[in-house]
């Protein structure tokens, strides 16, 4: 019995220092150093970059190695730069990940080892892998030794139609935007429709015309006996603009006297006579204060319809006229002004936007 006891307590002893054993193995097994280089070969001058990762407990210490710019990691290899470290939280804050990074180069073509580096976590020191790097060196020219090239003139980069295309399109489309942009501001500034809305209506023939403002002066014949002045200038211009019309010559802008003489080729001197009697009569209430009887009145319209009636061409029904243009202008509504203006503001903007991208572009290619 005794030595069946004994001999347990043995079995017990070396479980414990087999779970001792274990967990030093676990409690190293909780710190990680790796590390890894971008490029294990370049040429002399080029620069690489060495990234160590430790891996540790949120709760431990670590001290990273104490490299800065300018030391040797081992002579001919140079730390150029030392990035700040970097920390990742891992298992839910449980661990974390330090990432360090280091910018090293070399100017002497060679085949170094690189040391493990040496990380300190909570006073115990952890290594990691070895490193190599080969530096190669640049080929020279061996058999020419003595031809040196001096430095080269400043190019110019060729013009290529591809590289302005786009900016000469945009800036044709800018220009006429900006046309229409002020078409638009000067139609709302002088409120007037930004589209014309033109009606065509059928063209009255000259004699027509003349014959309705003839009605209307008949219908308003009281008002003849008050004013001859005003009533045989209205006639007149009535003749004027039929004369016009019916003979191709600028009658408005003619004497009396020279309106007979322009007739002269076209009709007899007979078949003028009233008319040139109707015209003397206007020109002495016009001009010298003439004051005509109702009879003399009545005498001249009836001389003017006459004439009218006798120089009139003849119309063919079958033959139709090009119809005269009607201009129809548009009133505006509170709403539609308001509508307006905020559209010229839009399209302000946008052309500003448009310009400053094409001066981007532009300054993007010439720097």
């Amino acid at each position: 019995m005794k030595h069946y006891l004994s001999k347990h307590r043995r079995y017990v002893r070396l479980l414990a220092v087999l779970l001792g054993f274990m967990s030093a193995v676990t409690l190293d097994a909780q710190v990680t150093v790796d590390v890894k280089m971008d490029s294990l070969e370049l040429f002399v001058g080029e620069q690489t970059r060495i990234t160590l990762d430790v891996s540790t407990d949120a709760s431990a210490k670590v001290v990273m190695p104490r490299l800065k710019t300018g030391d040797m990691i081992v002579p001919g290899v140079e730390v150029v730069d030392v990035a700040k470290a970097d920390t990742q939280q891992l298992n839910e804050g449980a661990r974390r990940l330090i990432s360090q990074t280091y910018l090293v180069t070399s100017f002497d073509s060679a085949f170094y080892y690189l040391p493990p580096f040496v990380v300190g976590v909570d006073g115990k020191e952890y290594e990691s892998k070895n490193l190599a790097l080969r530096v190669l060196s640049i080929p020279v020219d061996t058999v020419h030794v003595d031809r040196f090239y001096g430095p080269k003139e400043i190019m110019e980069v060729p013009f290529s139609w591809s590289d302005w295309s786009l900016i000469f399109i945009l800036s044709v489309l800018l220009l006429l935007w900006v046309l229409g942009l002020s078409y638009f501001y000067i139609r709302y500034r002088d409120n007037k429709p930004i589209i014309k809305i033109i009606k065509l209506a059928p063209k009255v023939p000259a004699h027509t015309k003349a014959m309705q403002d003839i009605e209307q002066i008949k219908a308003e014949k009281a008002w003849a006996q008050e004013d001859s002045k005003e009533y045989y200038t209205r006639l007149t211009a009535i003749l004027r603009t039929y004369i016009q019309k019916r003979y191709g010559f600028n009658a408005m802008e003619m004497t009396s006297s020279e309106i007979i003489e322009r007739l002269l080729k076209e009709q007899s001197r007979e078949s003028l006579d009233e008319l040139r009697a109707l015209f003397q009569t206007a020109d002495l209430v016009k001009f010298a204060k003439y004051s005509t009887l109702i009879n003399e009145n009545d005498a001249n319209l009836v001389n003017a319809i006459e004439f009218i009636n006798q120089t009139k061409k003849d119309v063919d029904e079958n033959v139709k006229d090009a119809p005269d243009e009607v201009t129809v202008e548009q009133k505006r509504s509170r709403r539609t002004l308001l509508s307006m203006r905020l559209a010229l503001i839009l399209l302000t903007l946008a052309a500003v936007a448009l310009f400053a991208w094409i001066l981007w572009m532009v300054y993007d290619l010439v720097v």
